[in-house]
């Protein structure tokens, strides 16, 4: 293929599936993810992680530090900026405690990824180093679920600034897909003071990259990665610096983007709408063409 899209061989089958009513549809479930903005000597830098190839979903490719929420991720938090509710209308979202479990699982995900705290004592503060065996030790013991991201401010003292985010976008894995997420995509720039690692057991790499470059890679077919990871990037290319690409998340649109599969003749075209650059089409032979 020309680009680097990820794109599994059993789509088709599931495709052909789908449209003859003998697959079973799964429900997606919330997550959240951040683009994580550094800026660099020749403009905005994002974090991103190479997924595991041995990963059963998006093996290879190249990704933003996040995950699915946690149930717990509901429970009363330290909160600062927007209120739960604001980040409701946001979000479009019915609830503001489904709103508050998102913006909280795209906190504790990117602590749980990459090391970075985006809270602190006060609402207008910021940890400045979470480094040590103390802070790895609740990291682990909130990727093990053994520790709600709630009762590790609490105990700590800590606020969640949700001022810190900006919501960027949302993509609905496709409904041939066996693993679904309903994604909130946000950015957020690297706290003064952190630094940013590889604290997945997912990844085997981790790089800050500018987005016209990563986006580069992936058309030249060097970098794998989904459909959502390489519009956000795209999106981000017209900013100078990582504040002028926070002002601007409130400008996104956060309609939820969901991948539509038809059958045309012996073919199967399967398209992003607004995303025309993604559309494929795959013939009964199993290659997929743009």
């Amino acid at each position: 293929m020309p680009n680097g899209q990820w794109y599994p061989p059993e789509w088709p089958d599931r495709i052909r599936a789908l449209a003859d009513g003998t697959l079973t549809v799964v429900a997606p479930r919330r997550a959240a993810t951040v683009l994580l903005l550094r800026d660099g000597a020749d403009g905005p830098e994002v974090h991103m992680v190479r997924r595991r190839t041995s990963m059963a979903f998006a093996g290879g490719a190249y990704a933003y530090p996040g995950g699915g929420v946690d149930p717990r991720d509901e429970h009363p938090v330290r909160w600062a900026g927007p209120s739960p509710a604001e980040w409701a209308a946001r979000l479009g979202v019915a609830e503001a405690a489904e709103a508050q479990a998102i913006v909280c699982a795209a906190v504790r995900e990117t602590f749980e990824e990459s090391g970075v705290l985006l809270a602190g004592p006060t609402a207008d503060s910021v940890v400045a180093d979470t480094r040590g065996d103390d802070w790895e030790a609740d990291r682990a013991a909130l990727v093990a679920r053994e520790l709600a991201f709630a009762d590790f401010l609490d105990r700590r003292g800590l606020v969640l600034r949700s001022d810190l985010l900006g919501a960027w976008a949302r993509w609905i894995t496709p409904e041939f897909e066996p693993r679904r997420y309903d994604t909130w995509f946000f950015v957020a720039a690297l706290p003064a003071g952190q630094r940013a690692s590889n604290a997945s057991t997912e990844a085997d790499r981790t790089v800050w990259i500018r987005p016209a470059d990563a986006a580069a890679g992936y058309d030249r077919g060097e970098l794998l990665m989904m459909p959502p990871t390489i519009a956000t990037l795209r999106a981000l290319e017209r900013y100078g610096t990582s504040a002028e690409a926070l002002e601007g998340a409130g400008d996104q649109d956060l309609g939820p983007v969901l991948a539509q599969a038809r059958l045309e003749g012996g073919e199967v075209v399967l398209s992003w709408p607004g995303h025309e650059e993604f559309t494929k089409r795959v013939g009964t032979g199993g290659g997929a063409r743009a």
